[in-house]
């Protein structure tokens, strides 16, 4: 493979076999990694061929080996030798006068034809094994071009026909897209160096300890779940596992984007790649390998950088006929110029008014001229900008957002961010810290029934579930130890509360909107309630049959910085909503305090109407960005243009987002919109450069305004302008 679009052509066809659930080629390496779906068995040797039917060849690797820079350190090679060999006949040539001399022409035969076989024969091989499947790709072009060139003069050096020879012009072609190469390969290294930094995260060994204490340093491949391992100050984790003795703070950094290291202690999570940095802690290993978060993360930006988007279709549409097309126009260009070159001049001449001042030499003769502007056009044409020019922009952005600990899941992500006018937020856990405590209660039994409180009574209702309101319900009715009901047939009531039975009496537990439709009498409580709602509080009552036993009242605080979030993301033009289960005055009150308008928010809204409320907007009109964090909303997130889930989402929140957020900081969601929406633009901006370079330039090299060393430059550049304005999302600012 000789480029990112060559890359892209071998992942495409790795990803036709069937059972292959994502591929991808790499032109740096040379390798291609493919992950097979589940159940389904590898077959290598259909790999092989799928690569074989894309024009390259293929062997299985079973050894790792480190070829990282193979790839750009054979175009250095190139550029060596082939700049050794032609800058002394540009010298000669242009400057001392010497290419009338006859001792020259054949001076320029032998380092030319150094050059042709040495530094052409990957242009040969490419092009080559592409003609044997009937396609074609830029080596096509550079192949015809230079041997044209070579060929032409090497007939009149030795049939001593009079004309200028174009030796100098083929080895300086040559050398200059061997430069066009070198630099795209360093660039597009840069542009992957965030995921090479997540794989060189985790460390190769790691310290084991076993039942006696004994402290034993091992490769990270023998490390089994279950095992112990010591962590002590600057030690990297090796892999996945959970604090069993010790405090610290962990640098997460790496994966999250967060600064500030993260304490821990017996119970907490560590994640493969963080850094331990001040304290010694014994872990117990929870994953390897596969199934660890960092894994995970490095997997989906594989696969994000592979990935296509819509967008790129009309590329890859022109691409495929773009060679044979060059090839036409350079048929038709020779033929105008050796059979109507008064015409072919007529038209340089008429153009050069309004272009630029450009001699043709017709002491060269039509034949010469032909060649020349033939040559030209071959050399000029560059598919490769169109094919770079989606996957080169996607590389950027995705690495991008990677080290500030967003994760984009494919193209189609990014194209779906940039059209999005909407964003829907879910309350809990995701504008909220996620941890509601009670802020007050009230007691509405008679006294004579009050063994236990109205505190112990939701703690022992709510605590088979794991609803963040039962969890802090459970913590709050702990701090006092009573005589607790016994309660039977408990059941919840998804988005609403739970009921069970206690001495044949039902008992509920849940929003006061479910009470009500349960046919309990809300009357003695209504001042608590109004209170509170217009606090922003979420209410809770628990009733013992259709009486209402008490009430209580929890707040969840608006994470920090949660208001300048919404003020950013309408800054940007979009819509903010809220949703919530809480009744409407508790939701106003906290969309108040967000900086949300009241007419967007949307109260009392159970967990599978989310995803209602998702399509009633697309309806009306609206591209929706669901942001959400639990199981409950993976319909949502699913049913929205755009599904983004926090770092605390569940595996099938984060299943169903196009975009993942590492960190806790809800900051990261105008970031993370921002930055796809920005790599949107770039794509568009990369795709019209490729297709007026090419519009522009191959007229051009036609009429005899670019010559062969010209257009070889400009072919060069024009990867590199794709390349590198790509290149720019690395130092995306909002």
């Amino acid at each position: 493979m000789t480029c990112a679009n060559c890359a892209r052509r071998v992942s495409q066809s790795l990803q036709t076999v069937p059972g292959v659930s994502s591929a991808e080629a790499d032109a740096a390496s040379g390798r291609a990694v493919v992950t097979w779906a589940a159940g389904n068995t590898p077959d290598n040797d259909a790999l092989i061929r799928a690569v074989q039917s894309a024009g390259y060849t293929a062997a299985l690797q079973r050894a790792a080996a480190n070829h990282e820079h193979s790839h750009a350190d054979g175009w250095k090679q190139n550029l060596i030798l082939g700049s050794a060999l032609t800058l002394p006949l540009m010298f000669g040539e242009w400057l001392l006068g010497f290419g009338h001399e006859a001792w020259f022409h054949k001076l320029a035969f032998v380092q030319a034809g150094i050059v042709q076989i040495i530094c052409g024969a990957r242009f040969y091989r490419g092009a080559w094994q592409q003609a044997k499947v009937g396609a074609s790709n830029m080596d096509t072009l550079v192949a015809l071009g230079t041997t044209t060139a070579f060929g032409y003069s090497v007939w009149q050096l030795f049939t001593g026909a009079s004309g200028h020879l174009f030796f100098m012009e083929a080895a300086a072609t040559l050398t200059l897209i061997s430069l066009g190469h070198w630099l795209e390969a360093r660039i597009s290294q840069k542009a992957t160096a965030a995921l090479r930094g997540l794989m060189e995260l985790a460390p190769q060994t790691a310290c084991r300890i076993d039942g006696g204490g004994v402290e034993t340093v091992v490769p990270i491949a023998e490390l089994r779940a279950g095992d112990g391992i010591v962590l002590r100050p600057g030690d990297r984790v090796p892999t996945d596992c959970e604090v069993v003795d010790g405090a610290s703070a962990v640098d997460e950094s790496m994966l999250t984007g967060e600064s500030l290291p993260v304490e821990k202690a017996t119970g907490a999570k560590l994640f493969g790649g963080t850094t331990n940095t001040n304290g010694r802690l014994t872990a117990r290993v929870t994953a390897t390998g596969e199934a660890t978060a960092l894994a995970h993360i490095i997997a989906v930006v594989r696969r994000a950088q592979s990935s296509r988007a819509n967008i790129q279709r009309l590329g890859d549409r022109v691409s495929n006929i773009f060679v044979p097309i060059v090839v036409g126009v350079a048929i038709g260009t020779g033929l105008l110029w050796w059979l109507e070159p008064d015409k072919a001049l007529a038209s340089h001449n008429a153009l050069s008014k309004f272009l630029w001042p450009a001699a043709i030499d017709e002491t060269l003769g039509a034949v010469t001229l032909a060649i020349v502007h033939m040559c030209a056009v071959l050399i000029v044409a560059c598919p490769c900008a169109m094919g770079l020019a989606t996957p080169a922009a996607i590389m950027a952005g995705t690495n991008a957002a990677a080290r500030r600990g967003i994760l984009i899941r494919d193209g189609m992500a990014l194209e779906k961010a940039g059209k999005i006018n909407a964003v829907l937020f879910d309350k809990t856990g995701t504008l909220t810290q996620g941890n509601p405590t009670v802020v007050a209660s009230e007691e509405l039994r008679p006294a004579n029934q009050r063994a236990q409180s109205i505190a112990s009574v939701a703690a022992e209702l709510a605590k088979p579930s794991a609803h963040p309101l039962s969890q802090a319900l459970v913590r709050h009715g702990e701090v006092a130890a009573e005589a607790r009901l016994t309660f039977s047939d408990w059941r919840e009531w998804r988005g609403a509360g739970v009921q069970a039975s206690c001495e044949g009496e039902i008992w509920r537990l849940g929003s006061i909107a479910w009470l009500a439709e349960s046919k309990v009498d809300l009357a003695a409580g209504r001042a608590f309630i109004d209170e509170h709602s217009e606090r922003g509080a979420t209410l809770l009552g628990i009733s013992q049959g259709t009486q209402l036993a008490g009430l209580i009242a929890l707040r969840d605080r608006l994470k920090e910085g949660a208001g300048e979030v919404v003020s950013r993301l309408m800054r940007q033009g979009l819509a903010v909503h809220l949703v919530t289960g809480d009744n409407a005055r508790t939701a106003a009150a906290i969309a108040r305090e967000a900086g949300i308008p009241e007419a967007n928010v949307h109260a009392q809204i159970r967990p599978e109407r989310k995803a209602e409320l998702v399509a009633g907007l697309q309806a009306r009109g609206n591209r929706v960005a669901f942001v959400g964090d639990g199981i409950n909303d993976a319909p949502a997130l699913e049913q929205a243009d755009l599904g983004i889930a926090v770092s605390r989402a569940s595996d099938v929140a984060r299943e169903a987002a196009d975009i993942i957020l590492l960190t806790s900081d809800v900051q990261a969601i105008p970031e993370a919109i921002g930055l796809a929406r920005a790599t949107l633009r770039v794509i568009k901006q990369n795709l019209f450069w490729a297709f007026f370079y090419n519009a522009a330039a191959i007229p051009l090299a036609a009429l005899g305004f670019l010559a062969p060393v010209v257009c070889a430059a400009t072919m060069a550049c024009s990867d590199l302008v794709v390349i590198g304005n790509a290149l720019r999302l690395r130092n995306w600012k909002e």
